[in-house]
């Protein structure tokens, strides 16, 4: 058990029987009235997020979630199939679980965290950061230099981001999948 003092983000908890991870919390003093925590949370295995307030003090169920390595193997329309890296198990998982953010970067044999929670996996986060090749884009033209200029590039995988100017089909690039967006180009 745990109270609202050991809040911090990433923290799980477990309320109600379903699994919450903290996004956000504040403490707030109002001036007149007890002491409470506001905080944001997001459901482990739909992804729903909730704002809740607890009342200062108050004891709440925290879970340890391990993080166990798997590769993404395979779809068949229905479910997304990792592989346990330890235990060499097939784990199924549905594109809702998934969302769609991190489904638009999912290529084959990608190394991936699967959370697992009573020695099962319950749900899988692949890497912040992504690198795919450039599967289209239109080409650069030659003097256009404008300052932060930039065009729309499908990867590999048909996520569309934004790029500089210079890159061309082919490309490898790295990507932060959370917020979309082009961080540099790879070599090799």
């Amino acid at each position: 058990m745990a109270t609202t003092a050991d809040f911090r983000n990433g923290m799980v908890l477990e309320i109600e029987g379903d699994l919450w991870t903290i996004t956000y919390f504040q403490h707030v003093k109002p001036g007149k009235g007890g002491a409470f925590v506001r905080t944001k949370l997001k459901n482990v295995l739909s992804g729903a997020v909730v704002d809740r307030t607890f009342r200062a003090g108050e004891r709440v169920s925290s879970v340890r979630l391990e993080r166990r390595p798997v590769s993404y193997s395979y779809t068949d329309g229905e479910f997304y199939h990792f592989m346990d890296q330890e235990s060499w198990d097939l784990i199924p998982v549905s594109s809702e679980m998934l969302g769609e953010n991190q489904l638009k970067y999912l290529k084959e044999n990608m190394e991936c965290e699967g959370l697992v929670h009573d020695d099962n996996v319950i749900a899988v986060e692949i890497p912040a950061f992504v690198e795919l090749e450039v599967a289209r884009t239109d080409p650069g033209h030659k003097g256009d230099t404008a300052q932060g200029a930039t065009k729309p590039a499908t990867l590999e995988t048909g996520a569309v981001v934004q790029v500089p100017l210079f890159v061309d089909v082919g490309d490898r690039l790295k990507i932060d999948r959370r917020e979309d967006k082009y961080l540099s180009r790879v070599s090799g």
